[in-house]
Parts: structure tokens; sequence; C-alpha cells
């Protein structure tokens, strides 16, 4: 692969600059401010990134006096209607419903905004080559093809899940989906057009009906068929079948360019307040003996769930790391812990609201990860070795959990109503069985395959050269 030129203000040559709009959801803000540092660190590419006026990137004033990293509020006039379409309630929440109205919400406000940027660009003597848009964002996508800018779509999921959503409409064809009842029996059918997955993992909202679902997958996977090309956060070891079925499938190139978190040198995109403390709590424990426990940004409990959670923690007698977020709790602005927990835990456990999780994953001390699978969640722990247990929700979360069970072997899923029993036994097998260190071993295994993809000649070295090929093409 030929090296690759900085977009610089050569003789001739107008200054080339990318521009960005995620959905203002941790999970996916935090990729794609990772693929814009990438984009700047290795081709000297300038970026604009677009947001809605609500979860605004900590960046964006970080970045303000920064001619070549900017951001631009998109929509400041609607923002009440914005922050009232934002979901709160984990799996009892309307997702995929929110974010098309989010989407048609944003879309004349960021017309008048990309008019606006492009203006400023040709004043500049610079170029717009295209705009990354998130593939829940196909409203915003349309604007931008109907001025004349091209487009790829950053899919911020595993391949796994977007195979999973090609297959949706033709298991509605075959009167699979919705299903008949959900009888137990049923939902544990295996799905043969998409091993590992269960009928169950395709249940991707509680409370989202069968045509909002249908319509949201359907915009989204025009998204993807409508780029130049569609950005996924994985490596081809981990995923090159899917890989394979993504590119024939929607005729369109893939560049599978991650783990995105080990390439990108820039600033940090939490949307809440990370306790460093519990980095120096980890110091003192010893390796691979501490079980971190996260949900995520968005995943949420009841307050049985939390009580049954924190007496299997008690329990175990295993060292935790525990992090509870604000609102985290149904029907509860403040988190309260049973009576007798701090006592019963005090020097083997830490409770913080939120916590540093690409570092905590790679402390020597940590050997297990709770984790409710999101997908940047589970790309962390296995870039970083370590096995988890699995406690999904909602969206993509069962599907990569059933992945991390049955494809990858590294961990397994806690299934049912959480009792304090359960959670015992479940953290004492990860962490001190055989078949917990047979699944530890196995992620390491991973882990020495997404280093050696982002190292010269790797799989993702090579796709980000190519991607930004393209990119420069326009």
């Amino acid at each position: 692969m030929a090296a690759i030129s900085p977009a610089s203000d050569g003789v001739g040559r107008r200054r080339r600059r990318v521009l960005m709009f995620p959905i203002p959801f941790q999970g996916h803000v935090t990729p794609m401010l990772q693929l814009a540092d990438v984009l700047r660190s290795r081709a000297g590419l300038a970026v604009t990134v677009f947001h809605a006026p609500v979860n605004a990137p900590a960046a964006a004033e970080q970045s303000a006096a920064e001619e070549d990293y900017r951001f631009v509020t998109v929509g400041a006039g609607v923002a009440g209607e914005a922050a009232a379409l934002m979901p709160t309630g984990g799996s009892g929440s309307d997702f995929a419903g929110a974010l098309m109205r989010l989407d048609a919400l944003l879309r004349a406000p960021f017309d008048d905004a990309l008019r606006q940027a492009l203006l400023a660009d040709d004043e500049e003597e610079a170029t717009a080559t295209c705009l990354v848009v998130d593939s829940n964002l196909r409203g915003v996508q349309e604007v931008a093809e109907r001025r004349g800018v091209r487009t790829l779509a950053l899919r911020t999921g595993g391949a796994c899940c977007l195979v999973a959503y090609m297959a949706f409409p033709e298991l509605c064809g075959k009167g699979v989906l919705p299903p008949l009842s959900r009888d137990q029996l049923q939902l544990d059918m295996p799905l043969d057009e998409l091993p590992p997955l269960r009928l169950r993992d395709m249940m991707f909202s509680a409370t989202t009906t069968h045509g909002t679902m249908a319509t949201c997958l359907e915009r989204l996977l025009d998204s993807a068929r409508c780029s130049s090309g569609v950005i996924l956060n994985t490596f081809d070891d981990l995923e090159n079948s899917d890989l394979r079925k993504i590119a024939n499938g929607l005729s369109v190139p893939v560049y599978a360019i991650g783990p995105l978190h080990k390439i990108s040198i820039g600033q940090e995109s939490s949307l809440l307040t990370q306790d460093q403390s519990c980095l120096e709590w980890l110091d003192k424990q010893e390796a691979e003996s501490v079980l971190y426990v996260s949900f995520g940004s968005l995943a949420s409990m009841d307050s049985q769930e939390l009580l049954e959670t924190a007496w299997g923690l008690v329990d175990s007698e295993i060292p935790f790391l525990w992090v509870i977020r604000p609102n985290s709790v149904q029907g509860s602005e403040q988190t309260c812990l049973p009576d007798g927990f701090e006592e019963a835990t005090r020097g083997r456990g830490m409770v913080v609201s939120w916590a540093p999780q690409q570092d905590v994953l790679k402390h020597r001390a940590v050997g297990g990860f709770w984790t409710h699978n999101g997908w940047n969640s589970t790309l962390e722990s296995i870039c970083d070795g370590v096995p988890m247990i699995c406690r999904p929700q909602f969206a993509d979360q069962m599907i990569n959990a059933r992945y991390v069970q049955e494809v990858w072997k590294i961990g397994f899923e806690l299934e049912g109503k959480l009792e304090r029993r359960m959670i015992e036994r479940a953290v004492r097998r990860l962490l001190c069985s055989e078949e917990g260190k047979e699944m530890r071993h196995r992620a390491k295994d991973l882990k020495n395959k997404a280093t050696t993809c982002i190292e010269k000649g790797g799989s993702s070295n090579t796709a980000i050269d190519m991607l930004v090929n393209l990119i420069m093409s326009f």
C-alpha cells in the first residue's frame, strides 16, 4: 500500500476537510470522534463535526480554537424538542422511534448548517470532501446528497449486527418476525439464516412496534447502500465471514478499521465525568483478580435487580469495581445500596458513578467484565483480553452477547431473573474456574490479533490507508 500524503495547502491545492455527524449517544459519539482523530493524524485532513444540541461532545469546547478541528451545533433552535426525544429508560424506551424522530428534527437545521459550512470552506479555499454520517441519520445523509456532498456511513456496531439487520426483511417475509407469541420455546428457536442467533436475539426492543423497527432498519440499510462506503469499528480476524457477507450483500466498499480506541490518540470523548481514583484502587489489587461491572451509558436496572446484584457481589467474595451511573436505577433518582453492603465489601469492592473504562479494562488487576454488551464495551474487552459475563438488554446487545458466548467463546450470558445466588455462581465461574481460565486464554488470543491488525501491514492499518485514499479521491 502506498504511503498516504497529508492533505495540506500545497501549491494549487485546496485543503481537504471531512464533515462528520454522530448521533448524540455515548456509544456513537465515541467512535466518530476516534475516527476524526485517525483521519487528522494519519492524513492531515481537517475535520468539522456537526452535532445535535443535546449531549454535545466535550471536545467541542476543548477544540474551539482549532481551525482544522471544528464543532458545529445543529438545531440550537430546537434544543428543547431534541432533549424531549432522548430516550432515558434503557430497554423500556423506544430507541428506534426516537432515532427516526431526531433525524427528522435535525434535517432542516442541518441543511442550513451544511450550506454555511460549504460557503465558509469556499472562502477559505478548502474542499469538503465528504460527510461521514452515523448510519442512523438517513435524513441527514439525504440532505448532504442533495447538496452534492459524497457520504460514508459509519456503523458503530459490529459486523455481526449489520448482517442480522440485513436479514431482518427476509425473516419478516418468512413469517418468523414478528413472533406469533412470546412463548419461551419459540423465542429460543435457532435461526438457520443467522447462526448462532435465536429468535429472541432479534427482538431488539420490548416497546418499539414491529413496524417502527422495520422502518428504522430499512433506513439504516439504505444509508449504507447509498453511501460511497461503509466504515465499521471492527477487525478482520474477529468478523471475517460477516464482513464478506456485508460487502456482498450491500455492494459497496467495506472498511473494517477497528479497534479505533487502540488507534486514536485524541481527546477524551466521555459525556460523563470519570472517577480516576478507581485506577489507584486497582493498583493495589492482585493481577486478574477484579471483576469490573458496568452496564454502559443507557442500560438500566430496577431496584430489586440492584439489591440482588449487590448481595451477589458480596457473596462471591471476589474483588470488584462497580459502576452505578446516575439515574441508572429505574424509578429512582438516587441509588441506595442495601444496609450492610459497604461494611461487607470494605477493602474488597469499590463503587463509582462512572469509570475510565479503557484504562480499567487494560489494567493488570482486571480479570473479568460484567457488561451489557454494547459494541464499544464488547470490543474494548476483547482488545484487552478480558472475558465477559453478558447481560444484554436491547438493540444489538443480544447479538453481541451471543457471539461472545457461541462464536468467540470468551464469556457467557446471564439469563433470566437476576438472583444473588445466580450472580455469585457466575462471578466465581468467570474468575475462579478452569472454564473461566480457558475463556481468558481465548480472549488474550483475540487481543493479540487485535494488536497485529493495527500494525504495519495489518488488515485494519491497510483498510485505513484505503479509506484515506478514497476520501482523497473525492
